[in-house]
């Protein structure tokens, strides 16, 4: 089926992609803490539990994970005010300054990629990739 065979491509590629992106960061950063970083960036403070469970990972990855981070300087982490027993944690300066340039680099690419695109193009891209992404959400068997 062709819709399967460009669904993993892409796949296929994002992943490659997140890979690069994370190696921008940071060379020694692995590559699914890109978007971990993403979403920190996007939240500002957030508890380590609400990381692992936006990404459906368990406590000890997500903590190994943020560990990583904390160790190459580009997140802290700082106890929970309202629960002393939590962590909050968020982009360093450096973090965020090397997340952004990284993500500034794949925007870049984006809009170079989709630049001969019309403007009814890219909305009914959005809106297809929009209800692809809510439908993948609903199943739990893709």
């Amino acid at each position: 089926m062709e819709v399967e065979r460009e669904v993993a491509l892409m796949f296929r590629r994002g992943r490659a992609r997140v890979a690069e992106l994370s190696r921008r960061v940071h060379p020694g950063l692995e590559g699914a803490a890109y978007s971990v970083l993403g979403y920190i960036e996007q939240a500002g403070r957030v508890r380590v539990t609400d990381v692992g469970a936006h990404f459906a990972v368990g406590k000890a990855t997500v903590s190994r994970q943020i560990r990583a981070l904390e160790e190459l300087g580009l997140v802290a982490r700082e106890p929970d005010p309202l629960d002393r027993r939590a962590a909050l944690v968020s982009l360093t300066a450096d973090g965020r300054s090397r997340y952004l340039a990284a993500r500034d680099v794949r925007m870049g690419r984006v809009r170079e990629v989709m630049g001969g695109w019309s403007a009814e193009d890219v909305v009914r891209f959005t809106e297809l990739l929009r209800r692809f992404n809510d439908a993948l959400g609903e199943s739990s068997e893709v």
